[in-house]
């Protein structure tokens, strides 16, 4: 069995974390009831609080509580309960010391170099993870939490460029299809980990992100040395995902031509549906923000093409108009509902059947 920083993961898949609202303690609770690691992602966690618009900060905090405490009364004591933290945003530090008061297992951190996650988290009894797109980057951030923090990863999770949401590659090598793959960055990787594995005294397993489909993937991936995978975008047309039934459906009536790389306000590219919104900004249209919850760091309210908060948020509610559809490389393989427990199950099976 798998051990993340000292605590046991009795199957190999992390339900990666989707904001606004999409992965919160519904979700994340279900997937570490089946033995998996749910992930709460901190981004606007408290967007239905009732003060969200006057105080987000505030709103978020106390949410983020809450959905942790929901989700570990949901696992019962299976599995492992993890928050995603994106560099880019304003609370990130606050965000994750308010989910390490929580009592979170795990922080992943990704959108950003997360270089100073160790002195954040301040405690060894919480695991630590970055998301990373290359050897490249990985190789900085373990050196940076050596040298600092005398501190190391509990694991790392690769993100790859089929993933949904922000993505860590350049835009014009996502349109144009020459990113590493997978298979690519993965060995590199795993070297980078190697002698930290040896200096710190305990494994550092890796887990791969972004493409990862079915239970053959995953055995693809442990084959070449992965410890498990990451997937997204096939839990949120499940029961217990905490979008509105509506988002589901609009991923679920995908189809592959739907998929595009967009640009965020967080500075990054990202892959979502091409929805009205999404078609007005390619037309050059904007948007401007009516309200700004200074949720980025880099974001000017005056200069953005819209507000990707708003546009989120109103995602997650079902509104296909105004939402953004955040979704992976596979979104058009989607079929139909199901479970958590069934789509933990299915994966599992086909996994060891591939073994």
């Amino acid at each position: 069995m798998l051990t993340l920083g000292g605590k046991p993961l009795q199957v190999p898949i992390l339900q990666g974390g989707m904001g606004v609202g999409v992965s919160l303690g519904g979700l994340a609770g279900a997937v570490a009831a089946c033995g998996g690691m749910g992930c709460i992602s901190t981004a606007d966690a408290g967007y239905r609080e009732p003060d969200f618009a006057r105080d987000p900060a505030a709103a978020n905090h106390r949410a983020l509580t809450a959905e942790i405490q929901k989700a570990k009364a949901i696992a019962g004591g299976m599995g492992l309960v993890a928050i995603n933290a994106m560099v880019a945003t304003r609370d990130y530090a606050d965000a994750i010391r308010t989910a390490v008061a929580a009592g979170v297992d795990a922080v992943v951190s990704g959108a950003g170099l997360p270089l100073e996650l160790p002195g954040i988290v301040g405690t060894k009894e919480v695991a630590i993870a970055p998301i990373v797109s290359s050897a490249r980057a990985a190789k900085l951030i373990l050196r940076r939490w050596a040298k600092g923090f005398d501190r190391t990863a509990d694991f790392v999770v690769i993100e790859g460029c089929k993933a949904g949401g922000h993505l860590g590659f350049a835009e014009e090598d996502l349109l144009a299809d020459r990113c590493q793959t997978l298979d690519e960055i993965l060995p590199g990787v795993l070297a980078e980990v190697k002698p930290y594995e040896e200096q710190y005294g305990h494994a550092i397993p890796v887990f791969v992100a972004g493409g990862v489909y079915t239970g053959a993937d995953m055995a693809h991936f442990t084959k070449l040395g992965a410890a498990g995978v990451q997937l997204a975008t096939r839990f949120i047309p499940t029961y217990e995902c905490d979008a509105s039934q509506t988002y589901k459906d609009v991923l679920l009536a995908a189809k592959p031509e739907d998929v595009r790389i967009i640009h965020s306000p967080v500075g990054m590219p990202g892959r979502a549906l091409n929805t009205p919104l999404v078609q007005a900004l390619a037309e050059g249209k904007r948007f401007p923000p009516k309200h700004c919850a200074r949720c980025l760091k880099t974001c000017d309210p005056a200069a953005v093409p819209y507000c990707i908060t708003h546009a989120l948020i109103e995602a997650v509610k079902g509104n296909v108009e105004e939402g953004l559809f955040f979704c992976g490389e596979n979104v058009g393989r989607l079929d139909r509902m199901r479970t958590v427990r069934e789509l933990m199950d299915e994966l599992v099976t086909e996994w060891r059947q591939n073994l």
